[in-house]
């Protein structure tokens, strides 16, 4: 005979069961949500990065951005209390904003300089240092993040040294981006006028008036916005009359027949000066009585200041990867020219087939060396939009506003206009060299 006893739990003891195993349920679902999510994010950044490794380095320079932006906001507090860069209990603000803001930048400089370096003389695809141009993400975030964090541990000497050496890099940088500017206006007319068809005539031609007229009318609306009536506002006048004069003699000089010129380049040029001298005029101070789209808001509203922050990313970003990626007058010599232009974002790995062997003796599309030089120089471009070119701001929320950034952007109109004419005028000055 044998004795069966039946075992019945408890409902409390049933209920923490369930709970438990509830629990463990829980708890592999989100360890195989975590699993999945970096599975995915990996693979995108894997197959982002083989498309295109300009992507990766695109975005991680847009991430040095926005952590450099963050930091400006937020991280006087905690610099404060590090003794080796808290030296003086004078320290304004903005200092403070200026030490993150360059310490961020020299750490984003730094890493793309070491990458230009490395990429020196790669002209073919089988170059084993391509390696470090494609692949080795994970490390290379490493490095980057690194990098940052070991500049905030460097005296200010060094800091200091640094953001007047920026000065010189923002300014390389700018003329980087006329000189890409210049190039890509002429390739577009070229490219037109090589179609040989009437209606692409017809195209230039509804084009660079278009230009034109855009370009004298924003220049007409800028007289209302920088000249208020009642104010003696000779300054803004200066730099608009100016603008104006630059325009004519750019569409003067491209038809005079002894000018191997066209209208389309004159009126592109024409048009970007005008917004050039609109962006150094809406950079004066907020309290000059000239300023007259500017002076009656004395509020900085939050998306006021992440719209001016969105538009510095993305403009930075696109000079830089436009500059970087040049594939004409910046390409290593053993590239196709001007005839092989490809698409920013093409990839890179695609360009080159499929297998091994097609790629041994493929030349690169692009100078990697140069294109981590131009992020390199947009670090320090940056890193002066957002210390005000290191010089205190009436008012610290506010990015690229005072009369550095006025006279920043007012040369940079005049250069621009300059290397124009230059471009025009050389074959004449010297018939010998060619130019094209």
């Amino acid at each position: 005979m044998v004795e069966i006893k039946l075992i019945t739990s408890s409902p409390r003891s049933r209920e923490r069961e369930r709970e438990r195993e509830s629990d463990e349920t829980m708890s592999c679902l989100a360890s195989c949500c975590v699993s999945l999510t970096c599975g995915l994010c990996t693979s995108v950044a894997s197959g982002i990065t083989k498309r295109s490794a300009r992507i990766g380095y695109c975005g991680l320079f847009g991430v040095s951005l926005i952590v450099s932006w963050i930091l400006r906001e937020f991280a006087q507090p905690v610099l404060k209390h590090l003794s080796w860069i808290n030296t003086s209990d004078n320290l304004s603000k903005e200092w403070y904003q200026m030490q993150a803001v360059l310490r961020v930048s020299l750490g984003n400089f730094l890493f793309f300089a070491i990458l230009a370096v490395i990429m020196i003389g790669i002209k073919y695809q089988n170059d084993k240092r391509d390696f470090f141009h494609h692949e080795g993400w994970i490390v290379k975030i490493v490095i980057w993040t690194t990098l940052i964090i070991l500049m905030f541990f460097l005296p200010n000497a060094v800091i200091s040294v640094y953001g007047v050496v920026s000065k010189f890099g923002a300014g390389l940088f700018l003329l980087v981006q006329v000189l890409m500017l210049l190039d890509a206006t002429h390739s577009w007319n070229d490219s037109w006028v090589a179609k040989d068809d009437q209606k692409w005539y017809i195209a230039l031609l509804v084009v660079s008036i278009s230009c034109y007229i855009g370009a004298f009318t924003f220049s007409g609306l800028l007289f209302i916005w920088f000249n208020p009536s009642g104010q003696d506002c000779g300054l803004n006048v200066f730099f608009l009359v100016m603008t104006i004069i630059l325009a004519f003699s750019f569409g003067i000089i491209a038809l005079h027949p002894k000018v191997n010129g066209s209208l389309l380049p004159a009126s592109v040029i024409s048009m970007y000066c005008a917004y050039v001298c609109y962006t150094g005029l809406s950079s004066e101070p907020r309290d000059y009585v000239c300023n007259g789209l500017h002076n009656k808001s004395k509020v900085v509203s939050t998306s006021t200041l992440i719209l001016g922050m969105l538009t510095t990313v993305l403009s930075v970003l696109y000079s830089a990867l436009r500059a970087g990626s040049s594939t004409t007058f910046l390409s290593p010599p053993s590239s196709p020219r001007a005839g092989g232009k490809k698409p920013l974002l093409e990839g890179d790995e695609l360009e080159s087939g499929k297998g091994k062997n097609e790629t041994e003796n493929k030349p690169v599309t692009y100078s990697y060396m140069f294109f981590h030089l131009i992020f390199a120089l947009a670090s320090m471009y940056s890193a002066m939009l957002l210390s005000g070119w290191t010089s205190d701001s009436e008012n610290p929320q506010l990015i690229d506003v005072g009369w550095t950034s006025v006279w920043v952007r007012i040369c940079t109109e005049w250069v621009t206009a300059g290397l124009y004419v230059w471009s025009l005028i050389a074959p004449l000055i010297l018939p010998d060299r060619e130019f094209y």
